[in-house]
């Protein structure tokens, strides 16, 4: 259900064009140039959601994505320079990718480590600064298409 799921978060995210605020769309090339720079292949939906929407809020809600090519000079909502700052401060692991901050102690990560029957990752919850041998990993949704319909319902 995650593709539908993630079809159901764009088809409301475009009847309600005031709420979106994203950088909009992404090349292939720069794609690939995120994904050479985190040492990961992105699964299918999130990357059709750099290439159509590059990273942004819908409301006050923020998705982390790709803005352009420079992954060491940039903020967020530039989820490839965070999840580089993020590898360097807090050794946060190569398989995850960070996707939300949840303006507490959680960062919400794809786990390329974790896929789901669609060859999709799960998004799970991170703790910066907590060891990682004692990290829980808790299950925040099914794949970033969940994950997305999520957020666009809260909002």
């Amino acid at each position: 259900m995650s593709y539908v799921n993630y079809q159901k978060a764009v088809e409301i995210m475009s009847k309600n064009k005031e709420k979106c605020h994203f950088i909009g769309e992404r090349s292939e090339e720069l794609i690939e140039k995120a994904e050479d720079a985190l040492g990961i292949k992105f699964s299918r939906i999130y990357k059709e959601f750099l290439i159509k929407y590059g990273a942004g809020n819908y409301g006050a809600e923020e998705i982390l994505g790709v803005i352009d090519d420079d992954f060491e000079e940039s903020s967020v909502p530039d989820g490839i320079w965070y999840t580089l700052t993020e590898r360097e401060e807090v050794d946060l692991p190569m398989n995850l990718v960070v996707i939300y901050e949840t303006g507490g102690d959680e960062l919400f990560c794809l786990d390329f480590n974790n896929l789901n029957e669609e060859k999709e990752p799960v998004v799970v919850a991170y703790i910066p600064g907590e060891d990682n041998k004692n990290q829980k990993y808790e299950k925040i949704a099914d794949d970033f298409g969940d994950f997305l319909l999520q957020l666009v319902n809260i909002e």
